[in-house]
């Protein structure tokens, strides 16, 4: 009898220790991710570990990176984050240091990505339409510099896009001096724009000091964009 309560109230003890760290398990893990589709799916393998093969979108944030809370920087701390490592040991430590970077809602894949695979579901390789897409490394790097920096996030069949890209390169050129104009094709950075809560198109946005600060989306006119630009010029 007394056997029995000890093991009733391990289980226990372990069940509420999985609920406060939001350790769920691969199916949980999948089902969460198939329903809503805000969730940012953070890898935190080695780069090379990620190419052999990962969670269909997700995004390579490598725990070893020294750069890795500037990496996370980008992201709303609003949205639930989804972090995986092989087996465990490196996104435990991960989603411990997430959280205390603000983010509210962050589950962690119990077992890993070697629990995934047990059980049989899906995994991409680069093998796919991503193979060059940008990372969140990638990214910083785009925001990080002296001048301010003009996002524009396009697609081929997108015909506001198509419009406006003579001015935004009329833009880049009047102010080169002050201005980098980067383009981020939607449709071959999926991944990242949907971390980043890009849904629409065109999405125009200006950061400055790697801060996020103005976002348009839809068509807008050359001389409102220019109006924007001239804010946050020294």
């Amino acid at each position: 009898m007394i056997k029995c309560l000890y093991i009733l109230l391990l289980t226990t003890f372990i069940s509420c220790n999985q609920d406060k760290n939001n350790l769920v398990s691969a199916n949980k893990f999948s089902e969460i991710i198939r329903n809503d589709k805000s969730v940012i799916i953070i890898d935190v393998r080695t780069p090379d570990e990620f190419n052999k093969g990962h969670l269909k979108n997700s995004l390579n944030v490598n725990w070893f990176d020294e750069n890795f809370d500037e990496n996370l920087n980008i992201f709303s701390k609003d949205l639930p984050v989804m972090v995986y490592c092989l087996s465990g040991g490196r996104s435990s430590k991960a989603n411990e240091r997430i959280k205390s970077l603000g983010f509210k809602n962050v589950y962690e894949l119990d077992g890993g990505i070697l629990e995934w695979r047990k059980n049989k579901l899906p995994e991409a390789t680069l093998n796919n339409n991503f193979k060059n897409s940008l990372t969140v490394e990638d990214f910083n790097n785009f925001i990080e510099t002296d001048k301010i920096v003009l996002v524009d996030y396009y697609a081929n069949w997108c015909a506001p896009c198509k419009i406006m890209e003579p001015y935004l390169d009329e833009i880049s050129n009047e102010y080169s001096n002050s201005l980098e104009l980067v383009r981020i094709n939607y449709d071959k950075n999926l991944p990242l724009v949907r971390s980043l809560e890009v849904y629409g198109l065109p999405v125009l946005q200006i950061f400055k000091d790697k801060k996020l600060l103005w976002s348009h989306v839809g068509f807008i006119e050359k001389s409102l964009v220019v109006d924007e630009v001239k804010k946050y010029i020294n």
